[in-house]
């Protein structure tokens, strides 16, 4: 299959999308513009059959145009406190032009310490499938209320692609003020427009991060959301600021960079979380061994444990380092910290007479992510 065939496929195919919508396009003469907002009503309301979520910035903006503020807010404080009221005056906007299309909207808001427990990201996956199942459209964004400068996804084109991950998305269109990536600045008028990347690592050749009034992001950015969801066999499509975007996509027209999904095997959703968004308790060394071992696809055994550090319980996650030093994986442990130091290096049938119970796998290998 030739790579047009292939790229018209997966777009057709697509029935669960991402759309990504940062502060610049959201931003119109220092205002919201809610023709754009309009326009994107429309097409969803014309794809019916398929489901959309949006992941939308655009909350300090908001609070700063609610507030008739001069400019941005420079501290976290302030960024919070008018976030706080942008995100409910943004949401009203949306309710009011997506009712006006009979759509109905559905506010989420994340932040990635909320994601990395486990529970947490169970819970919000499940509330986007019922969302999607009362045929609600999410409108997602990051709680910037409350979220702090160590825990922020720090751009929302991040946060889209973990929320495609999330949602088991089939497509990701992010929304840019380029349009597209470009061999240069797109203001060069040399520059020329990549319509296809196979290889999302060789495009970061071209790619720089930027900052906006009220945007953080780049194409650097993008095309690092991008590997998380192509890693992830989801295509992205990072596409300009015009009007029937969605539909020129949906319809195979020539708009912006195609970016295809990874060849790779599809991660589960649990190996998946662990790979990007599970942070680790502490950390098991392991021997050479059992280094092969895991990266043969098999458990993680008591009898290939060098050290043990940091404090942890059964169910948390942990780093799996090699002997050099150099984190090979990440795993959820079946016993404590206390435990593991007890009958490291030994083999099942020791370890579990030391413990009093049955002892197998430290680590079993479908709750385990090997680098």
């Amino acid at each position: 299959m030739d790579k047009q065939m292939e790229k018209n496929q997966l777009i057709k195919k697509a029935k669960r999308i991402v759309i990504k919508i940062g502060s610049q396009i959201l931003e119109k003469n220092n205002d919201i513009d809610i023709d754009f907002i309009t326009d994107i009503a429309n097409q969803i309301k014309k794809y019916s059959d398929r489901e959309f979520i949006i992941v939308s910035s655009g909350a300090v903006l908001a609070g700063v145009k609610k507030l008739k503020l001069p400019s941005r807010p420079k501290t976290i404080t302030e960024k919070q406190a008018i976030a706080s009221v942008g995100q409910a005056y943004l949401m009203q906007i949306y309710d009011k032009v997506f009712s006006e299309k009979d759509l109905i909207i559905g506010q989420m808001l994340l932040t990635i310490e909320g994601l990395q427990e486990r529970k947490r990201y169970l819970y919000a996956k499940e509330t986007l499938n019922k969302l999607l199942e009362y045929k609600v459209v999410p409108i997602i964004n990051e709680n910037d209320a409350i979220a702090v400068e160590e825990i922020v996804f720090g751009d929302n084109d991040y946060l889209s692609s973990h929320v495609s991950v999330l949602a088991d998305a089939d497509l990701l269109i992010i929304i840019s003020t380029a349009g597209g990536l470009y061999t240069d600045d797109p203001s060069n008028p040399d520059a020329q427009l990549i319509k296809e990347v196979v290889d999302v690592d060789s495009a970061l050749n071209y790619a720089k991060s930027s900052k906006s009034t009220f945007g953080t992001g780049g194409m650097r950015s993008k095309l690092e959301a991008a590997k998380i969801a192509t890693s992830h066999s989801i295509p992205v499509m990072i596409v300009p600021k015009s009007s029937d975007i969605i539909d020129k996509v949906l319809t195979g027209q020539e708009v912006g960079t195609f970016i295809y999904p990874s060849k790779r095997k599809k991660m589960s959703g649990k190996k998946s979380w662990l790979a990007l968004l599970s942070h680790p308790k502490g950390r098991i060394i392991v021997d050479k061994g059992a280094e092969k071992a895991l990266k043969e696809g098999k458990s993680l055994l008591p009898s290939g444990i060098k050290e043990v550090e940091g404090i942890f319980n059964p169910k948390d996650t942990v780093a799996i380092v090699s002997q050099d030093n150099i984190v090979i994986g990440k795993g959820i442990v079946n016993l404590s910290y206390k435990d593991l130091k007890k009958i490291k290096g030994l083999n099942t049938k020791e370890a579990s007479k030391i413990l009093g119970k049955d002892v197998e796998e430290v680590v079993h290998r479908d709750n385990l992510v090997i680098y």
